[in-house]
């Protein structure tokens, strides 16, 4: 689910905002926003992932395929390898999906930016 601008959502759980508030040497407290609280999407930004090994079998995989039939045996044999090593991390990647942040203006007036749009469901 992504969610979009202008949509009203509500917090899916407790959310700690807070470590323990102090004031000299008494503890008075933890902010936090209750499950439920209900806002408003005003911002959604898709993050870029920039994960070393990502980037590097993207740059590898294009390479492979643009100039792989060209290349020597021993060569193309390497770059395969290569890829192969890093085939894992392009496969949890893509089963990730797209990392979504969004900015939220709760009733309340308090605003959250760059959360993750899994902490909201929609109402």
């Amino acid at each position: 689910m992504t969610l979009h601008e202008g949509q009203r959502v509500k917090l899916a759980a407790d959310l700690r905002l807070t470590d323990q508030i102090e004031v000299g040497d008494t503890a008075i407290g933890i902010l936090s926003l209750a499950a439920d609280s209900e806002g408003t999407v005003e911002e959604v930004a898709e993050q870029i992932r920039d994960d070393a090994d990502v980037l590097e079998y993207e740059r590898l995989k294009a390479l492979l395929d643009s100039y792989g039939d060209g290349m020597p045996p021993e060569s193309r044999k390497q770059l395969e390898q290569k890829v192969g090593a890093l085939r894992p991390a392009w496969v949890a990647f893509q089963e990730q999906g797209p990392l979504v942040r969004v900015r939220v203006r709760f009733d309340n007036g308090l605003v959250l930016s760059a959360s993750p749009q899994d902490l909201y469901v929609p109402v």
